[in-house]
């Protein structure tokens, strides 16, 4: 009896929407061959992660396996997929395979890093295979938001596993490829051991709309408008991008692309021959010269983000274009969970200009790019799976994945994220938890989202800061005074005298009575002076503050 084992690992995605990191592994226990599905990012939000610039998954458990890491395949050109591909090259230095439009976009991030082109090896769509160690994996199309995405199909000798990645089933996206049911039927046909299957809109209880539907209401809602017109989307909807560029060209507009991300989708598109016949656009200078109802705007910051072009315009101006009463802002998108109060705090600013502002609360101008309920019992029947392993979705969505499975007869598990599977019997079953968890990209140096210094920073945040400095002299005895900064507080307190006053006099009285032994020992003279510190803060503004102590030595 072989002992060779079939293993499946999520190291992010599974159990959160975002950062998606998965594991294969095929071999004898701890002698596994693998291979890396996605290497994501997802992001920061002030009250959580002030400071931090991207959220990457903790790979520490793969680097120290590097050297069994087949290849990295990336299903798909978002960053919550290929976000972290640049981060991490180095650590893994494991090739990478994908299809030719997120080949561009991973080769951009690479050589921000100085990596060259050649990491990245670009396929062709099934059924072209790529072998490599005891795996054998194809590109199978499927629709999503973004063009060229694809499920994996990983052959093993343990048995087929389907991949789906993010997708939707839909025949008529617009750019990318169409949702082919027969392909998918044909790939079926070999059994399938394990179907590892996007969970995003598993409570949406109505069949998803195709992208097609969006074109026809966009188009006539920018017919109606008397002055400019501008809209945002997700940068990567390139399909969206091209349906509101399109509606803008009939409607007798020109149009102009704002913000980094939309330009460099676009043209990764064009470069590809992902995207044909795309509406000539018109530079940023060029536009200030079109009178307003002839003139769109595609702009980035559909999310809220405070750099974006959308942020910028509502906080008045843009690359010498701003809009004014009677003009149209369309969010073509979803709002995330999460990303609401920003994207309100831009509608009521262009509201203060008497800008009009459409949203997707009617559910007319945006489509989603993941599959609802009755889409993935859909995708389960033309798989007929041994077992559906739900990923890319928070544990509510993985547990309803599984009794949606339950319900029709089909094997389930809620495996999150540091959970090992083994696929290899006739049951999954989990057989090992893995440590995994965050870091961060903070500025320009990764932290251990353990480490404390974005803990610091929300206490800090959260409570003020005072410095403390005191020296001492030859003897051990104080120099003069201490003295206090502080940062974040209110001057004056209870007391109705300057915090800093107040602060220096207490401190001053604990020295002048302070015991030798404590004035001596450098780590119970900090413990007393942020003991006080702390109590007088408390006493004074109703704040427990983060303390810092500089102690000098007169040698």
């Amino acid at each position: 009896m072989s002992n060779d084992r079939l293993i499946y690992l999520p190291l992010g995605g599974a159990g959160e929407i975002g950062m998606n990191c998965y594991v294969y592994g095929f071999g004898p226990q701890d002698k596994e061959r693998f291979i890396v599905v996605d290497l994501g990012v997802t992001f920061p939000d002030m009250d959580s992660t002030p400071g931090v610039d991207l959220i990457l998954p903790d790979i520490q458990w793969l680097e120290a396996r590097k050297d069994r890491i087949e290849a990295v395949f990336i299903t798909h050109a978002h960053e919550d997929h290929v976000g972290a591909v640049g981060h991490f090259y180095g650590r893994l230095g494991a090739p990478i395979y994908t299809r030719a439009f997120t080949a561009n976009i991973a080769r951009r991030k690479l050589d921000e890093y100085g990596v060259g082109p050649e990491t990245v090896t670009t396929v062709s769509a099934w059924p072209e295979t790529t072998k490599t160690g005891p795996f054998t994996v194809g590109f199978l199309p499927i629709s999503h938001s973004i063009p060229e995405s694809s499920a994996l199909v990983i052959d093993t000798p343990g048995g087929r596993i389907i991949h789906t990645g993010d997708f939707k089933l839909d025949e008529t996206p617009g750019v990318g490829e169409a949702f082919d049911q027969d392909l998918w039927k044909s790939v079926a046909k070999q059994s399938v051991k394990a179907l590892v299957c996007d969970s995003t809109n598993v409570f949406s209880q109505h069949p998803g709309r195709s992208e097609n539907t969006v074109g026809p209401e966009i188009e006539k809602l920018f017919a109606q408008q008397k002055g400019m017109v501008v809209a945002t989307t997700f940068a990567s909807n390139v399909a969206r991008v091209k349906t509101m560029a399109e509606a803008a060209q009939r409607a007798g507009r020109s149009v102009c692309l704002l913000g980094r991300a939309m330009r460099r989708m676009v043209e990764a598109a064009i470069e590809t021959g992902v995207l044909a016949d795309f509406p000539k656009v018109i530079s940023a200078e060029d536009a200030r010269e079109i009178p307003r109802e002839n003139l769109m705007l595609l702009v980035t910051g559909s999310q809220g983000e405070r750099r974006a072009a959308s942020a910028q315009l509502a906080n008045g101006k843009y690359m010498g274009l701003s809009l004014s009463e009677g003009d149209l802002f369309l969010f073509s998108s979803k709002t995330i969970p999460g990303n609401e109060r920003g994207v309100i705090k831009i509608i009521n600013q262009f509201s203060e200009l008497g800008v009009d502002v459409v949203d997707d609360s009617s559910g007319i101008y945006h489509v989603s790019g993941h599959a609802n309920r009755p889409d993935l019992e859909r995708m389960h029947d033309i798989v007929k799976p041994q077992i559906v392993i739900p990923m890319h979705g928070e544990h509510r969505h993985l547990r309803e994945h599984v009794k949606l499975c339950e319900n029709k007869g089909l094997q389930g598990i809620v495996a999150v994220n540091g959970m090992m599977v083994d696929l290899s019997g006739n049951a999954p079953k989990v057989v090992e938890h893995i440590e995994t968890g965050r870091t961060y990209l903070d500025g320009s140096v990764q932290v251990g989202a353990l480490d404390g210094i974005v803990r610091d920073r929300i206490r800090m945040a959260l409570n003020g800061h005072v410095i403390v400095t005191v020296i001492m002299d030859e003897q051990g005895d104080p120099l003069g005074e201490p003295w206090c900064e502080i940062k974040g507080l209110a001057e004056t307190g209870t007391s109705n005298a300057p915090l800093v006053e107040v602060l220096e006099h207490d401190l001053g009285q604990f020295l002048m009575r302070a015991a030798d032994k404590t004035l001596a020992d450098d780590d119970k003279l900090e413990g007393e002076l942020k003991r006080i510190t702390r109590q007088v803060t408390q006493s004074e503004i109703g704040k427990k503050v983060e303390v810092t102590c500089v102690i000098s030595r007169l040698s």
